[in-house]
């Protein structure tokens, strides 16, 4: 966005409902009211609701439900998550750019789309991204082992939850990568890594979140199993101001990750758990395995009592609920 076209969108959410006249917009921007009635009618069109009253001035009532890089810089509570922020309104993959910029990014670059053409999850299912929607993808770089990886799977799930309860959402944590509502898929994370033997050189941490999404406008597959933070509070939310909380949360979590004991994130990660205790099929490249879902391990693995009582520990699988 042009710069004196944000600097107007400042002034006028800065008035805070009161109006702000042509002129005084004029004298702080250095340009005429002409030039600034010509801006109005500009961010009109992008979807802004300003209204002008002759010998007043504009007042902004509303504006277009996207997230706004420029505010979300401003209200940021991190340290080193989205020092780097790269938006933008379309993207085939958030993941994919992520990666093409990962080697010569900074550790906590941010990309942000408003939609994706291509997203997708985990062994390369879809994964619908349409307008309303928080698509994004986080740039680290651990200094970990590579079998070390899935922990941050575990990692994510729990900052996602926190940020979706934090605003009353009734979130938990579906094994391995899934966070639910009422049974109902509310985000995905696909976690993506790039390696050398033993050795992790930056993992992309992909998170979707049906934030403002209508439900009705999913496809008919994925919206019998899908809600929205909009659907469940009834109403849309900032979108801004979630991605900033979300960050924060991420942030905070992966400090505790490369600080603290893993087994007081494998605690907080089975309170939140969705899964545990719940009778589960989980399909492995190699076998089917099914029974009660007992535990987690400190790898990331999901502990399955099976039919024989045995205890299986699964690392990757796509886990279903056996009703």
């Amino acid at each position: 966005m042009n710069d004196n076209r944000k600097e107007i969108i400042r002034l006028l959410r800065q008035s805070e409902g009161n109006p702000v006249s042509g002129q005084e917009i004029g004298v702080k921007l250095g340009i005429t009211r002409a030039m600034v009635w010509k801006y109005i009618k500009a961010l009109r069109k992008d979807g802004y609701d300003i209204r002008s009253s002759p010998k007043i001035g504009y007042i902004l009532d509303a504006y277009p439900d996207r997230v706004d890089p420029d505010e979300l810089k401003k209200i940021m509570r991190t340290s080193l998550i989205g020092n780097d922020i790269r938006y933008y309104s379309e993207l085939d993959s958030t993941n994919n750019t992520a990666r093409e910029i990962a080697p010569k990014s900074p550790e906590g670059t941010v990309v942000i789309a408003e939609t994706q053409n291509k997203g997708r999850g985990r062994m390369g299912s879809e994964w619908q991204s349409i307008p309303g929607g928080i698509w994004l993808s986080l740039i680290l770089k651990p200094s970990i082992p590579l079998d070390n990886v899935s922990k941050i799977t575990l990692v994510a799930g729990i900052a996602v939850t926190t940020a979706l309860r934090n605003i009353g959402v009734d979130a938990r944590i579906k094994w391995p990568n899934d966070v639910l509502v009422k049974g109902k898929k509310i985000c995905g994370i696909l976690t993506e890594v790039s390696a050398e033997v033993d050795k992790v050189d930056y993992i992309i941490l992909g998170i979707g979140i049906n934030a403002n999404v209508k439900i009705a406008d999913l496809k008919d597959e994925i919206r019998k199993n899908s809600t929205s933070i909009a659907n469940e509070m009834g109403n849309p939310i900032d979108r801004t101001a979630f991605v900033a909380s979300l960050l924060y949360e991420l942030e905070q979590q992966y400090i505790k990750f490369k600080t603290q004991q893993f087994t007081n994130i494998v605690d907080e990660w089975i309170n939140l758990s969705d899964t545990i205790g719940k009778e589960v099929k989980v399909t492995t490249p190699s076998k089917l395995i099914e029974g009660k879902a007992v535990g987690i391990t400190e790898k990331g693995a999901l502990v399955v009592l099976d039919r024989n009582n045995k205890k299986q520990e699964i690392i990757a699988g796509n886990c279903r609920y056996r009703y």
